[in-house]
Order: C-alpha cells, then structure tokens, then sequence
C-alpha cells in the first residue's frame, strides 16, 4: 500500500474524530452516530467536503451545528479547506441512527 493512501485513510479517521466531537445540543450523541452525515470526502489536495442533515429543516442548530463541525475538521492537522453542505434529501429518520444511538436514547 502506497504511502499516500495510508496517509489519506489516516486523515480520513482524524476528521471522522472531529466530526464525532460534535453533538445536536438537544441530543446527548454525537452527529455522525445520529446518522446526520452522509458523506465524508478526504481529496489529495488535503480538503474535505462533508454532506450532512439536519434532524429537522426548523431545528434550533441549523447554522450551529454545521459551522462546528466545520471549525473542528479544520483544526485537523494538515487540512486545507472544509466545506459543510447541507441537505434534506433525503429527509432524516431514526432508522438513520446507528445502534449506540438508538440503545443511548432508548430506542432499542
């Protein structure tokens, strides 16, 4: 395996630690065991692109939670740029969860 990969799949666990450092101020989990991310994207030139939701389009922490996470993948060291997107399609649902999720809130 190339250096580079290695490196790469390194970078990608640092900026998946950052992300789950983040929780729904309403919620004691964090965002990605929620299910609010969708898609992780570490590219070559060291910048991430993060596809994410929201539990609702009216929660309180639609400008809160994405603009955290942004700030917590960019003090990842050796990251360039971090953009945050936003979606509602598809729409959130619990099935969204993983596991550790759904025993925490007592859903299982």
């Amino acid at each position: 395996m190339s250096e580079s990969i290695v490196e790469d799949k390194d970078l990608k666990e640092e900026v998946l630690k950052a992300i789950k450092s983040v929780y729904d101020p309403e919620i004691p989990v964090d965002v990605y065991e929620l299910g609010l991310i969708y898609e992780i994207s570490v590219f070559p030139v060291k910048n991430v692109y993060i596809l994410m939701t929201l539990t609702s389009p009216s929660c309180p922490s639609a400008e809160a939670i994405p603009d955290e996470i942004k700030q917590k993948v960019q003090l990842v060291e050796g990251i360039n740029e971090v953009q945050v997107e936003v979606t509602f399609d598809p729409p959130y649902t619990q099935e969204m969860m993983s596991e550790a999720a759904k025993l925490e809130l007592g859903f299982l």
